[in-house]
């Protein structure tokens, strides 16, 4: 009896169990409730970009000396029930560090958005290298072959000394050559020389 039971329990537990649900794969799975609030990571990206731009400028540094020039001034010239700050200017001191507690982790933010665009840069950089390098070894070989090829092709200084060749050996043949180096073909004699040469 304890061999059914075992037989029974593997049935249950194997691929085609019908107790658990199947889950279609061609079918996206519903959404999951979210306790957390989300935000467009690219949004936030862009956002930290334009801060850690604008921290990085002269206007930036303006402005802050302004600011702090105001902050100090109005809390020494200013009456003293319209300060908000006194001398060792504790709350200038924690605004300042809070600026700079935010102003760092949004400048690497940036800095490692950049990162990310210059490696893909980096990556598109050397692919475009890589086929302008096929096309040149391409070309390289293209341009061997038709050398090659045109190595076999007659060229006009070639025939012309090859014609040259001909015209001396036919000089040499036959002796009623001009004498200037150039043949007297049949057309050319005159026809009083033609009785004389029978």
């Amino acid at each position: 009896m304890a061999p059914d039971r075992e037989a029974r329990e593997r049935a249950a537990t194997g691929a085609t169990a019908t107790t658990r649900p199947r889950t279609r794969l061609d079918q996206p799975k519903p959404p999951r409730i979210r306790f957390l609030p989300e935000w467009d990571p690219e949004a936030f990206g862009r956002l930290s970009e334009r801060i850690a731009r604008f921290l990085g400028t002269g206007r930036f540094i303006v402005w802050m000396t302004v600011v702090i020039i105001v902050w100090v001034a109005w809390n020494i010239f200013a009456p003293g029930h319209l300060r908000f700050d006194n001398y060792p200017f504790i709350f200038l001191t924690l605004m300042l560090s809070l600026q700079a507690s935010y102003a760092a982790p949004l400048i690497l933010l940036a800095q490692n958005r950049q990162d990310d665009r210059d490696r893909v840069n980096l990556e598109q950089d050397r692919k475009q290298n890589e086929r302008s390098i096929a096309d040149t070894e391409y070309l390289t070989r293209e341009i061997a072959a038709l050398r090659m090829g045109l190595g076999e092709v007659a060229t006009r200084d070639w025939i012309r000394n090859e014609l040259q060749d001909l015209v001396k050996e036919l000089e040499d043949r036959h002796p009623g050559g001009r004498g200037d180096g150039q043949v007297v073909f049949p057309a050319e004699r005159s026809p009083g020389r033609d009785v004389e040469d029978r």
